[in-house]
């Protein structure tokens, strides 16, 4: 009906005529459950291009009386609910986007600082006013709402709230308020605490007043970040908080699960699955599922929404998430380089894990005290997955991986950088069976980790080999052993499909010889790992001397 109170299913509409659409409707009868009660208030942050609007434009479409959405619903799971026919388009709907406020509300900021200070005209006011996004927002909601209810909404109601609360007495028809990128004003406006102050103050309408209990069946909001906690004010204390750490029952519903791309991948024969997971898979979403008499966790695989569809739509796995500001945005968090923090992606570029206290963290994008704090803020944002069980952050895969890459190239970590181009070299001088380039390279590298790494046994080597090898993973699936007692640290580099260069088996000695690692490779017959693998094998072996600080080479072919 208005463009923010009780709109129509025009979004929704679009979503489901894609050619790509995953059915998520049966989320609306977790929100259903909840209606009404004291846990009525959902706070979803999950990272851009994970569906928040697409998730938003759904509930408006199932909630708002604006229009008739039931014969659209019909053919998706949310049919099946028993409440189905009890809550769809019931209620009226107040649904906005902050961030679109925000910033026309820096456009009218820009305009505002050229005009002169002596001009007082009605236009001037008005650019001055609608610098603060806070105005703009009401002011834009209540034209709607005068628009709609021309007799009720006069001149003489000035808050949004307050519209709410006289719609809401006049028919008894109670609202649903979805706000998109709530807190973007908390998070693009630091430094402005005034600002965030009011801000909080003018949500405690929708959500934290004594008519706000009567007028509200359902509070969602999204953004990127959780809830940030300002002393002295509560406005959205009651809100259960949804995360990319702490997703709960809403998990199955942050992205695409595994069985979802696989029937979807099926349906249509789109691409190579395998390709697909390690492009787009990798964010661990866990919870307890409490509708079982098990009550059992539930540990899902979550690919990035998004990007899945462009790569169908495209017929091509690369990383479109960079190409959406991810890499500018990542750039600026490599380059804090807080203490650990560049061990940390080193080790998580080599598919290594690293454990994280995520309890520190501000709930901001500036409070940053600790890398665990700047290693908190990229888990909510994407770029890193987090393992609970664990509680360790890792690259959840290779777009991912590539935002990174293409950040530290760039940025100022030289060392790391330089260490990154020389694995095509290193690559190059394997295969062509140099084994005194392959030493000297990997000697060149450990220089450059020197600072980074510590070098005391076979494991902190394995890991330096991994990553003078790093470019290696555009050709081979690496496997990567850690010690099992015996003395040794191996790698092995599986070709990908369609690849014709050589497998090959990266044995690591430390304080030994590569005739050792060679004879290990042999006697151990890493080979038959291989056994799907029919072509040629190259076996190279790689000892490091620490008291003459060497490295020594050989390489064999099988």
């Amino acid at each position: 009906m208005g463009i923010y109170v009780d709109p129509g299913n025009e979004s929704f509409r679009s979503d489901i005529s894609s050619d790509i659409y995953v059915d998520k409707t049966e989320m609306i009868s977790i929100l259903n459950s909840r209606i009404g009660t004291n846990r009525r208030f959902f706070a979803v942050s999950r990272a851009r291009r994970f569906g928040k609007s697409m998730v938003a434009g759904m509930l408006d479409a199932y909630y708002s009386m604006g229009c008739e959405s039931k014969e659209m619903f019909a053919p998706y799971k949310i049919s099946a609910s028993p409440d189905f026919d009890k809550y769809i388009n019931k209620y009226h709907v107040l649904h906005f986007d902050m961030a679109t406020f925000l910033n026309d509300a820096n456009a009218y900021r820009l305009k505002s600082e050229s005009l002169p200070d002596s001009a007082d005209d009605e236009e001037s006011n008005r650019i001055r006013m609608y610098s603060n996004p806070i105005n703009l927002m009401n002011d834009s909601i209540l034209k709607d709402f005068r628009t709609i209810y021309p007799e009720l909404i006069n001149k003489e109601i000035m808050s949004v709230p307050k519209a709410v609360e006289e719609v809401w007495k006049s028919d008894g028809h109670q609202f649903v308020i979805i706000i998109d990128e709530w807190e973007c004003v908390i998070r693009d406006a630091k430094d402005d605490s005034d600002l965030i102050m009011d801000y909080l103050k003018y949500l405690r309408g929708f959500f934290k007043t004594e008519e706000s209990k009567q007028f509200l069946a359902l509070g969602y909001i999204t953004g990127i970040l959780p809830i940030k906690k300002f002393d002295g004010e509560s406005a959205m204390n009651n809100f259960t908080e949804y995360t990319m750490i702490s997703p709960k029952d809403l998990a199955p519903y942050f992205g695409f699960t595994e069985e979802e791309v696989i029937e979807l991948n099926a349906k249509k024969n789109y691409m190579d699955i395998e390709e697909i997971r390690r492009w787009y898979d990798g964010y661990l979403m866990s919870y307890v599922d409490m509708t079982t008499s098990e009550k059992s966790r539930v540990n899902l695989h979550i690919y990035n929404p998004n990007s899945l569809v462009e790569a169908y739509t495209f017929g091509e796995c690369e990383s479109y998430w960079k190409n959406t500001g991810a890499f500018g945005g990542l750039n600026n968090y490599i380059a804090m380089n807080m203490d650990g923090l560049k061990d940390a992606v080193i080790m998580m570029l080599t598919g290594e894990e690293y454990p994280v206290d995520t309890g520190t963290y501000q709930n901001d994008l500036t409070s940053f005290k600790s890398k665990d704090d700047v290693l908190t803020a990229l888990i909510h944002m994407g770029y890193l997955g987090y393992d609970p069980a664990t509680k360790s952050a890792f690259i959840p895969n290779e777009e991912v991986r590539d935002i990174f890459e293409s950040a530290i190239k760039v940025g100022e970590w030289n060392d790391v950088s330089d260490a990154l181009r020389k694995s095509d070299t290193l690559l190059k001088a394997t295969w062509e069976n140099n084994s005194g380039k392959v030493a000297e390279i990997i000697a060149a590298s450990h220089q450059d980790y020197t600072s980074i790494l510590e070098y005391h046994d076979e494991n902190s080597l394995a890991l330096a080999i991994m990553v003078s090898y790093y470019t290696a993973r555009e050709h081979y699936m690496i496997i990567r052993e850690l010690p099992s007692g015996k003395g040794f640290a191996d790698v092995a580099f599986i070709p990908k499909r369609g690849v014709t260069h050589p497998a090959m088996i990266v044995e690591l000695k430390w304080d030994k010889n590569v005739d050792t690692a060679i004879s290990q490779i042999h006697d151990k017959n890493y080979d038959g790992k291989l056994k799907d693998y029919g072509g040629e094998l190259i076996l190279v072996g790689i000892n490091y001397d620490k008291t003459e600080k060497i490295y020594t080479c050989r390489i064999e072919r099988a």
